[in-house]
């Protein structure tokens, strides 16, 4: 199933520079302590959800502090972060006399812990940081902030933003860059993953590389990382969801594939995201909706992508060539992903208000090919 790209030693751990420093490796977890320890700070909250810890993968991630057990846990993490949580998260913070965040989990625990490390220091309203605010507060003396991710799909950890649903009902961004000391990505720490969330997770790790490389932004390095993310991604998803922890090399290779098209998020994103933003607010999975949306998506850029569209297609596993809209059909349904937003049990009364709020979302402004609000009603409809 996998191109036979080549990957480090499972005994390597690489530290790559980008805005955050990154451990990247299989036992890059036991770094923390270390890491931990050279910011001076004593006490740590660890933010996570109750799944990941259940799954023994929260133990693993702490395992190299002594305290680890006994640290201050904030567990209530939502499908999708919303400002209510971050809220009780950073009074937690306070109340407990934390003085650094580790967050610990999927792109939802890794945001939401941003929101708290911004929250700690501030009183007011996560809104009013957001990037859709019309004069955006400046985030001041936020707490200390190391991220470790539990699965391949977000970026979050070296993500330039914390996406957050807020009090007034929009998921939208809160601009983060700078934001976390280090990131600590240990492939392993995936390992327990079920076979489904490897998928949807993937893809969406998928998705920010098409939509980066994609989006008209002139920006030739990102432009290459993000091809070589995809190519990574497609050659090696469908081992991660088989063959899972048995297959070390396909861990190692989904883990960059999401760093790599975080890493590219200054270059923006498309359609995808500004439809999956606005549905995401209704509680459902981000990268699933992203899974759902990128092949009717690339289909409608098509024109306007000219060239990058052959290079696209040219990302598919092991030369076989074809067209990577219908690559994504056939590997959607290889991976068992919903293929209609319609198998969401999402009705067409709340995909009504849709199209007029992904007009408004961060994501549409960088789609390469521009969209009023029935071309938005079109690709809705095509997938529905």
């Amino acid at each position: 199933m996998g191109e036979n790209i080549s990957w480090p030693a499972p005994e390597t751990i690489s530290v790559l520079q980008f805005l955050t420093t990154v451990h990247f490796g299989f036992g890059a977890r036991d770094r923390l302590v270390d890491v931990v320890g050279k910011t001076g700070a004593s006490r740590p909250l660890v933010v996570s959800d109750k799944g990941v810890a259940a799954a023994g993968v929260l133990a693993m991630a702490l395992s190299s502090l002594d305290n680890g057990e006994h640290l201050p846990r904030f567990l209530e993490t939502p499908p999708n972060p919303t400002e209510t949580a971050a809220r009780e998260g950073a009074r937690f913070f306070n109340a407990e006399r934390c003085d650094i965040v580790i967050g610990i989990g999927g792109g939802a625990a890794l945001d939401l812990a941003k929101a708290i490390a911004i929250l700690a220091a501030s009183d007011a309203p996560l809104w009013e940081f957001c990037n859709r605010h019309n004069a955006p507060r400046p985030i001041e003396n936020p707490a200390p902030l190391i991220l470790m991710p539990t699965t391949s799909g977000s970026g979050s950890e070296v993500g330039r933003s914390a996406v957050i649903v807020f009090d007034n009902g929009i998921k939208a961004g809160v601009g983060a860059s700078g934001l976390v000391h280090a990131a600590i990505c240990d492939p392993e720490l995936t390992s327990r993953l079920p076979s489904h969330v490897t998928a949807v997770t993937g893809m969406d790790a998928i998705s920010h590389c098409i939509e980066t490389f994609s989006s008209p932004v002139p920006n030739p390095p990102c432009d290459a990382i993000a091809i070589d993310g995809l190519k990574r991604g497609l050659a090696h998803i469908e081992n991660a969801v088989v063959q899972g922890s048995s297959d070390k090399a396909s861990r190692w290779h989904m883990m960059m594939t999401s760093l790599q098209g975080a890493v590219c998020f200054q270059k923006g994103m498309g359609a995808v995201h500004a439809l999956s933003h606005p549905i995401g607010a209704l509680g459902y999975h981000h990268g699933t909706l992203n899974a759902i949306f990128m092949p009717a998506v690339l289909r409608y850029n098509r024109e306007a992508l000219g060239p990058k569209y052959d290079q696209l297609c040219a990302a598919i596993p092991n030369g076989k060539g074809g067209d990577i809209a219908d690559y994504l059909d056939a590997l959607n349904k290889k991976l068992q992903i919903p293929q209609s937003l319609s198998s969401l049990r999402l009705t067409r009364d709340q995909l009504a208000s849709i199209p007029e709020q992904a007009l408004k979302d961060n994501a549409h402004k960088t789609n390469p090919r521009p969209l009023v609000a029935s071309d938005y009603t079109a690709l809705i409809e095509a997938i529905y």
